[in-house]
């Protein structure tokens, strides 16, 4: 890893008294960028970026991968999850509590760590990748600030469509708790088990579900180790996605965007994704793609690299734009 330099930062949040906790990755050599080189991970509803985006499989995450190939590359952990901080709602039974940490909680958070970017490298705009709730934050944010969003990646694309949106179960408190078992099950969900073994052998899956199940200081509490998440995305799932009322209005983002969904994906279907690039009316230029033999955590299954690639060369089209 001495070809990179990594640093970790805490940035504010608009909850009073909490902080979100930022990782850069880039080339040691480099400390100047453009704004299509700029770019940043949000993630989804259950799992932090340092859970996804910088897990390690043989050895490199796709951080690393992006850094390698000339990113400056960040991510967050939103408020409660991985190396952010929890607010008090979370360390009380949740059902004391309603949801905490919603999408607008998040969009104001995510403005944050754009203007900490924006303000460390001296950039008027960045390139944003959301996954799976992270597409709701990122779509909301595109469109309130499109002058700051150099080019969009939405991944997994949360929207309405047939078989509802991300998977939640009942209203629960302020927090949910997830163990392996149900990680892997989700992972799984719908899939018979030729597919199951095309995406990740069972070694994989376990190992990920202990790093994920890690990034929760307080996991190991519990016989067996759960992890908490932030119920606020599952109050906006029922009452936007699986309502019917549009969690943000496509139509506002400009940026080039390409929407990008596995074959296999049971949470956000590859049919919402494409009612969602119908919807992006305005966009200075929009592409669907469905990536074949891949699930809803395609970014750590075996066809990781088709993801991967695809990105890489959609946003380095813009850096000679």
């Amino acid at each position: 890893m001495s070809d990179l330099s990594i640093t970790d930062h805490r940035v504010e949040s608009a909850w009073p008294g909490l902080s979100v906790f930022v990782r850069n990755k880039r080339l040691a050599h480099r400390d100047t960028f453009n704004p299509a080189e700029t770019v940043l991970f949000v993630h989804g509803a259950t799992y932090p970026s340092t859970a996804t985006f910088d897990y390690a499989i043989d050895g490199v995450s796709w951080m690393d991968i992006m850094a390698r190939a000339g990113f400056d590359i960040w991510c967050v952990d939103l408020l409660g999850y991985g190396a952010s901080d929890r607010p008090a709602e979370m360390s009380v039974p949740a059902e004391d509590n309603p949801p905490v940490v919603d999408t607008d909680d998040a969009v104001a958070d995510v403005s944050r760590v754009v203007d900490f970017i924006l303000a460390q490298r001296s950039l008027p705009r960045l390139a944003l990748i959301g996954y799976s709730w992270g597409t709701m934050i990122g779509g909301t944010y595109a469109g309130q600030c499109p002058e700051k969003v150099e080019r969009l990646v939405l991944y997994g694309a949360a929207w309405m469509g047939t078989g509802g949106a991300i998977s939640t179960g009942q209203m629960p408190g302020a927090y949910r708790m997830v163990d392996a078992e149900a990680a892997i099950t989700r992972w799984c969900r719908e899939l018979d088990d030729s597919q199951i073994s095309t995406i990740a052998t069972p070694a994989h899956m376990k190992t990920w579900t202990t790093a994920f199940l890690a990034s929760d200081p307080e996991a190991t509490r519990h016989d067996p180790p759960q992890a908490r998440a932030p119920a606020g995305v599952v109050k906006d799932v029922q009452k936007r996605l699986l309502g019917k009322q549009q969690p943000y209005d496509p139509s506002l983002i400009q940026a080039p965007t390409m929407i990008i969904v596995g074959e296999w994906d049971r949470e956000t279907r590859p049919e919402q994704g494409k009612a969602l690039f119908d919807l992006l009316s305005n966009t200075a230029e929009r592409r669907y793609v469905l990536v074949g033999g891949g699930t809803h955590s395609l970014l750590i299954e075996n066809q990781r690299g088709a993801l991967q690639r695809t990105v890489d060369g959609f946003l380095k089209e813009g850096w000679s734009a």
